[in-house]
């Protein structure tokens, strides 16, 4: 998205009327220009409601992002590391975009948000679907002089420290699946994806990613081929700050990582096992082709999935495979 996309979007961003006169004086550029943005902010699932004789406006008021006022709100774990904030308007992906500054740059403490991802990044070569500046689409850089022992329960640490900002912000009733879904009453509200640049059992850098649906377009919603909710919803009538829930989930994430770093998975397993969303439920596992049923047990010590298949317990590691609960 050019940088005249975002000069349209921050005047439409009241949620106010704006003709194409005053959308044109405001970003310099002619009203057939500001149409082109528009049609585009549209066609990448951002509602936006034309008039005749009034302008444009977007269906909601939005709230852009704001590094100083991320930084300003992060508390005194995170800024001794120090964490540096950055806010783009659009990038590919936000994880890619801090992996691509490796080796030359350190990454640690690095924080990265962005307005659009036009390639967001999922599980499985999936992808990260959200409308600009209707998501929160994070990423966070960290640095390990020697890799912890286990990187592979990483996503399910980070998920407990994503349910805990949540539950800080007010969401309640928040859920982990296994690996590194959240959810609210069984719909997606966020997802995370792990991401690392070892040698061996030496340094280590990570980049973890977090996505959190805050207000779901629904012509967006309408193009997924699951349950998924938004912050509008689950804290109706209106969604939280967007600058201060990216704060809320940095200091989380600092937290987590420093904590990971020296005691591992170990310190995270009981609360993860409490939010455990599949355990005792029925259940089908997706791999490699085949369609594997049975009934979540939980996860053990290692993060392994535990699935009872009759009377045999079976362990699933997260790999390519994909957990679909029947409802």
């Amino acid at each position: 998205m050019s940088d005249r996309g975002r000069q349209v979007l921050a005047v439409l961003a009241d949620g106010q009327f704006h003709s194409g006169q005053q959308l044109a004086q405001a970003t310099g550029v002619t009203r057939s220009a500001v149409w082109k943005q528009i049609r585009r902010l549209a066609g990448l699932g951002l509602e936006v409601e034309g008039v005749t004789g009034r302008g444009y406006r977007l269906a909601a008021p939005l709230e852009l992002l704001d590094a100083a006022d991320i930084s300003g709100r992060l508390d005194p774990g995170a800024r001794e590391v120090p964490v540096d904030v950055e806010t783009l308007f659009e990038v590919d992906s936000t994880s890619r975009y801090l992996l691509d500054a490796l080796p030359a740059d350190s990454i640690h403490g690095r924080a990265v948000l962005a307005e659009y991802q036009s390639a967001g990044r999922g599980r499985r070569g999936n992808r990260w679907l959200a409308a600009p500046a209707s998501g929160l689409c994070l990423s966070l850089g960290w640095h390990y002089d020697s890799a912890p022992a286990s990187l592979t329960c990483l996503s399910l640490a980070a998920g407990v420290a994503v349910a805990g900002a949540l539950r800080r912000e007010g969401c309640p009733g928040v859920q982990l699946k296994w690996p590194n879904d959240v959810l609210v009453d069984g719909a997606k509200l966020a997802g995370i994806l792990i991401e690392s640049h070892a040698q061996g059992a030496g340094p280590c850098d990570v980049v973890v990613g977090v996505g959190v649906n805050v207000r779901l377009p629904e012509q967006l919603e309408r193009t997924l081929d699951r349950r998924v909710t938004d912050l509008e919803r689950v804290l109706a009538p209106a969604a939280p700050s967007r600058n201060n829930l990216a704060a809320r989930l940095i200091n989380a994430l600092v937290a987590m990582l420093k904590q990971y770093g020296s005691d591992g998975f170990a310190s995270f397993l009981e609360a993860w096992r409490e939010l455990d969303y599949a355990a005792g439920r029925e259940a089908v596992l997706l791999l490699a082709g085949q369609q594997i049923a049975g009934r979540v047990v939980g996860i053990d010590e290692n993060g392994l999935l535990v699935m009872a298949m009759g009377e045999e317990l079976r362990k699933f590691s997260s790999g390519e495979l994909s957990l679909r609960i029947v409802e």
